[in-house]
């Protein structure tokens, strides 16, 4: 990964993932592991939040087109490794919840997908 090209974007614009679709990756511990790295530093990386959650929905079965998007995403964050959110203490506390759904993001099933943030 040294010496790979940095890219400017978490995922490609005209990247379509399906479930099915492409030859089988065969190493299903890597691909789940490494998913499971970038959840991880998603708590202070939210640029990659959308590119994970939609990578991590093809841990059952990854193709080679997921990895190829995960290797995309690891390319990205070395091109934005000085981005991050930083913490610090507040005496004021506001409590915010936002939401949002998608009703078409899936393009095997149509399954609607929900999420929501809670600050404080």
């Amino acid at each position: 990964m040294l010496e790979a090209m940095p890219v400017s974007s978490p995922m490609a614009a005209s990247t379509r993932l399906f479930a099915y679709e492409g030859e089988q990756f065969s190493d299903h511990t890597l691909y789940r592991s490494t998913i499971g790295a970038l959840q991880y530093l998603c708590i202070t990386r939210p640029d990659i939040a959308f590119s994970v959650n939609k990578l991590s929905q093809f841990l059952h079965k990854p193709t080679t087109l997921h990895w190829h998007s995960v290797k995309h995403l690891l390319h990205y964050l070395k091109q934005a490794i000085d981005f991050r959110l930083q913490f610090h203490k507040s005496h004021s506390l506001s409590l915010q919840v936002y939401s949002d759904a998608d009703w078409s993001g899936s393009c095997d099933d149509r399954c609607s997908t929900g999420g929501y943030y809670v600050f404080l």
